[in-house]
């Protein structure tokens, strides 16, 4: 009887590497993943630079809705440009049982509805990753008032340490120690110039940093300056020329199980989420009228619910105030700690922020 021929170290490290590439694909998929922060919106909860672990079993896992993707990729292959995947196949997703639904008040990591930065048509489970606060669940009846958040007519309890923007001139333009004495680093701020030899800056602040700006003795004023950080119209449009980032709604966010008469002003608010997160086919919106199948709708029952997201620094966050609510299907899963957070603006040892390594994430 002959023996089994000993398998040579490439096939034994092929084996090993399939396999590796197996448990990290079903690990990432079903319990956790690692994501990195790119931007400051979520400041100064979430710097620039953080890595954080995201639990995907507390709001239950999606079954995969996009199959012939490349392994461990999200929308392209690593370094380049070309699409990791391929949308021939779509199957219906499915979300496992989690430990609890989200929570109004807390951070989540979610695929945009609308990818207003990078409009590609993708299949939703790969849109672009976001991490937001949720402000507002199914049900809630949203508002802003002179940039206080309301929740069924309740004030919302803040997070610590919010930002605003600013318009601040300055005597003279302010060296690295006036900026360090302020706390800010380079995603704070932007010089946009002089005038009359006074610096111009636009500052994202918090409370404690604004007070102390005032004080400060090279200060000549300082003003809100929010707005629309890149330009884009508000949601929903119709309501442009009524609302702004600091005074917004009331607007009542859909819950499963709500029905809605059919009328101009209901579609205005709500038809984009009948036409495409409904899971409706053949949908046609027009003078104020709903079709599905060819019959016209009178009223409708939503069949999930839907969320309102936004970033910590609210006048540096492209949010729901822009492409509007997270339907429960995009929801990914909860920010747990910070797993390693590097400093672009540091120096030596100060290129990681040591103090934020496994720090929890409120």
């Amino acid at each position: 009887m002959k023996a089994n021929p000993k398998k040579s170290s490439l096939i034994e490290w092929r084996n090993a590497l399939v396999f590796a590439v197996v448990v990290a694909t079903f690990f990432r998929w079903s319990l956790a993943e690692a994501y990195v922060i790119p931007t400051g919106s979520m400041e100064n909860s979430l710097l620039v630079g953080d890595y954080i672990l995201v639990s995907k079993i507390h709001y239950g896992s999606r079954t995969p809705q996009t199959p012939l993707q490349v392994p461990l990729t999200h929308q392209k292959i690593w370094g380049t440009d070309i699409p990791s995947y391929l949308d021939w196949v779509q199957l219906p997703s499915y979300r496992l049982p989690g430990l609890r639904n989200v929570e109004r008040g807390e951070t989540v990591v979610f695929n945009t509805p609308k990818d207003l930065l990078d409009p590609t048509d993708r299949p939703d489970d790969l849109m672009t990753f976001l991490v937001k606060r949720c402000v507002a669940i199914s049900g809630d009846v949203l508002e802003i008032r002179d940039r206080q958040i309301y929740i069924n007519d309740e004030a919302m309890v803040n997070p610590p340490r919010m930002k605003f923007q600013y318009h601040v001139i300055t005597q003279y333009p302010l060296q690295p120690h006036h900026l360090a004495n302020l706390g800010l680093d380079g995603d704070d701020f932007w010089f946009s110039g002089f005038n009359d030899n006074k610096a111009i800056y636009s500052m994202f602040l918090t409370e404690d940093q604004l007070e102390k700006i005032q004080k400060a003795p090279y200060l000549v004023s300082v003003e809100s300056g929010s707005g629309s950080p890149v330009g884009f119209p508000l949601f929903p449009a119709t309501m442009n020329d009524k609302w702004d980032l600091n005074n917004y709604g009331p607007l009542t966010l859909p819950q499963k199980g709500l029905n809605i008469d059919i009328n101009e002003n209901t579609l205005d608010f709500y038809g984009e989420l009948i036409e495409k997160y409904e899971g409706n086919r053949n949908v046609k919106i027009r003078d104020g009228k709903l079709e599905i199948d060819g019959k016209k709708v009178d009223n409708y029952t939503f069949k999930q619910g839907y969320y309102f997201m936004m970033g910590d620094s609210r006048d540096n966050s492209i949010d729901s105030r822009y492409w509007g609510f997270v339907p429960e299907s995009h929801i990914v899963g909860k920010p747990l700690l910070v797993l390693f957070s590097k400093n672009e603006h540091g120096k030596g040892l100060d290129k990681v922020r040591w103090e934020r390594i496994f720090s929890r994430i409120e």
